[in-house]
């Protein structure tokens, strides 16, 4: 049964902060993995589940560097290893799936929080635009893959961060890849944060019978290393910072950024919930077309419809060879 995207009664809002949302869960015993987990709004959500008692599983592109950004984390309650994983290369994601399910564990909270944003033209294997392929196939893939582990133990809740980036896209079915069209960053950003959503709506979808539950959130707008690609000038432009540098009031810090993540992976309030995209420590109401904040909350239409979920997973089975997760 899919959960209506309206809010309910939550007891966070948009400045609540990843530990005050997780104050008073135990995750002791717990497994969760959390990609990109080393920086940002991903070390954030680590410490806050780290705090709570969770092993947390943090696959990096880069181990050592992962490990080193890590070490800060390592008096906390929960313990906190790395391992390898490129979500740009297929054979990466496989093998570091083959790893995990090798060793027989269970995850409990599985939360696909790496990403590139807006990053000059880049060609991956198979010709792959690198935002799709990064932001989404990449956790397409390993989640498939992990689905045993998931289900494994009673359950799981998975996580996708999406953004108010969707808004600026809808799946380009004609030119997924930017081969035809001139490359835009935004929109290529858009879209793959539309990927996102509509993965978890899927995935929730086919999931529900093994009670592995699935959750779009948008983190809100926070100054992290996903904007390495922006020059200042063009952040500037946006009112995003001014000449000085000062970021603008409207973003939220990483604390508070990470919140809505772990609210979607813990909040007892969302037991038996699913398929919906989040924000603000809540589910967001549908985008009122027309309405001045429409751009900037609320979810576009195109993001949690379900016969575009259900395409996109098709596709990205196509694009990725992996189908060993049935309707």
């Amino acid at each position: 049964m899919s959960t209506a995207q309206t809010p309910i009664n939550s007891a966070f809002n948009k400045d609540s902060t990843a530990i005050h949302v997780i104050a008073g869960i135990d995750l002791t015993g717990k497994l969760a993995v959390v990609t990109g987990g080393y920086s940002g709004l991903g070390l954030e959500t680590t410490r806050a589940l780290a705090s709570a008692g969770a092993s947390v599983l943090v696959p990096a592109r880069r181990p050592e560097h992962a490990r080193a950004e890590l070490e800060a984390l390592a008096d906390l309650p929960g313990s906190i290893e790395v391992d390898a994983l490129d979500l740009g290369d297929m054979a990466s994601v496989k093998d570091f799936a083959q790893r995990f399910i090798d060793s027989g564990k269970s995850i409990d909270i599985l939360i696909n929080n790496a990403a590139i944003m807006a990053c000059p033209e880049t060609r991956l294997a198979n010709d792959w635009e690198a935002q799709f392929a990064t932001n989404h196939l990449g956790h397409f893939a390993m989640t498939v893959l992990l689905y045993p582990a998931l289900a494994a133990n009673g359950g799981a809740r998975v996580v996708s961060l999406s953004s108010t980036g969707h808004k600026l896209s809808p799946i380009r079915w004609d030119d997924l890849m930017f081969t035809r069209d001139d490359y835009n960053k935004w929109i290529a950003y858009g879209q793959a944060k539309t990927a996102n959503s509509l993965f978890a709506v899927e995935l929730d979808a086919r999931g529900q019978g093994d009670n592995v539950r699935a959750f779009a959130v948008h983190p809100g707008g926070i100054m992290t290393p996903l904007q390495r690609h922006l020059p200042k000038e063009e952040m500037i432009a946006m009112g995003w910072i001014d000449e000085a540098g000062t970021v603008n009031a409207i973003f939220k810090n990483p604390e508070q950024g990470a919140a809505t993540t772990l609210w979607a992976a813990t909040a007892p309030g969302l037991e038996g919930l699913g398929g919906v995209y989040c924000e603000d420590c809540n589910i967001a109401n549908s985008t009122v077309v027309g309405s001045d904040t429409a751009r900037y909350t609320g979810v576009d239409a195109h993001a949690v419809d379900a016969e575009e979920a259900r395409k996109i997973w098709t596709l990205s089975e196509l694009l990725t060879g992996i189908t060993a997760l049935s309707s």
